[in-house]
């Protein structure tokens, strides 16, 4: 009983005195995204913050930031590994929905697959870019119309950060 007690704290010891190494790894993926998750001139924006984690047959890393300005409000993420490659679905098969209420564009901005989405009643909605196969920036908003939302996600470097997401 004394032997197995013993053994179960060695493994503690040393799982414990290993894991700030395994995390410091894994904010290192993030990490090189933060940067790119600008100020935005009249906007407060939050302190940008991440997320690294990696399983047996998958890995993802996302970069997020919140803006706020009044009532109007900002989100931008920055999403690598399998969960972007689900979220830009959409954009394969070229969606296009208009409705009295909104819409549903892809669009292709700067060179990279997009696709718009806005709904008219609540001046809200997103801006998805493919900056890769598994990889890809969201802007979402409320409480501003379309094209002064599209002028602000244009303010990221989008070149920049489709090369940060390709970095292993």
């Amino acid at each position: 009983m004394y032997k197995s007690r013993y053994a179960i704290l060695i493994v503690l010891l040393a799982v414990s005195m290993t894991w700030p190494l395994g995390h410091a790894h894994a904010d290192q993926s993030f990490q090189r995204l933060l940067p790119l998750l600008i100020d935005l001139d009249g906007w407060q924006g939050k302190k940008p913050d991440g997320v690294s984690m990696e399983m047996a047959d998958t890995s993802m890393t996302t970069a997020t930031r919140d803006y706020e300005r009044g009532a109007a409000k900002v989100h931008a993420t920055v999403i690598v590994g399998q969960a972007a490659e689900g979220a830009l679905a959409p954009l394969q098969g070229g969606m296009n929905l208009e409705t009295s209420e909104g819409h549903m564009v892809s669009a292709t901005i700067r060179g990279l697959s997009a696709l718009k989405v806005f709904n008219s009643k609540e001046k809200s909605g997103n801006l998805m870019v493919e900056l890769d196969k598994n990889a890809m920036f969201n802007f979402a908003y409320e409480g501003m119309g379309e094209d002064e939302a599209l002028a602000l996600a244009d303010k990221f470097d989008w070149k920049a950060i489709q090369t940060a997401a390709r970095k292993k």
